[in-house]
């Protein structure tokens, strides 16, 4: 169905079909409970931290032996925080949270290339998003703190992560 076409369907509803309809939709789909769920209520501060979590347990975890390192869970969080509109610097902390438990995690373990390429590709997009919502005042001491524990750990792919770093200058 196309876009017009619903918006033809929509106007045609009564009141009462509309409010039913939707209220249909918020029982069946989690996804349309969880939006409407955040648009009356965003407890982002809960979502953030419930975000952290899961990623520290990425790379420290508490209930098994062997930690995952996957970048892929803190890339989700970010990407439906993005959906949900949560706060641009609520996003960014998160995006930062990730790099800076990775450093940790990375500093007393052997961990293959891939590891810091993709790390390299989160600081570029963490950049990239501070300098798209006029955010570098408040999170520039983090990113260049993050950039400086890269070189005094000897992380490769060191060009790439001083490349985003002048991005922003």
């Amino acid at each position: 169905m196309s876009k017009r076409a619903l918006q033809k369907y929509i106007k045609d509803l009564k009141k009462k079909e509309l409010e039913e309809q939707l209220l249909d939709l918020y029982m069946r789909f989690p996804v349309v409970k969880e939006y409407y769920d955040f648009a009356f209520n965003p407890k982002e501060d809960k979502l953030v931290q419930a975000a952290k979590t899961k990623i520290a347990n990425e790379y420290f975890p508490v209930k098994r032996k062997r930690p995952k390192a996957r970048r892929s869970v803190a890339q989700k969080f970010i990407k439906h925080f993005n959906k949900l509109g949560v706060e641009p610097h609520l996003v960014i902390d998160v995006m930062l949270f990730n790099l800076e438990i990775a450093q940790s995690f990375s500093a007393d373990r052997n961990v293959p290339d891939s590891f810091f390429k993709s790390m390299s590709n989160s600081f570029t997009e963490a950049v990239h998003f501070v300098s798209v919502n006029g955010l570098l005042p408040d999170f520039k001491e983090r990113i260049i703190k993050i950039y400086t524990t890269t070189q005094d750990q000897h992380w490769p792919f060191e060009e790439e992560f001083s490349r985003a770093l002048d991005s922003i200058d």
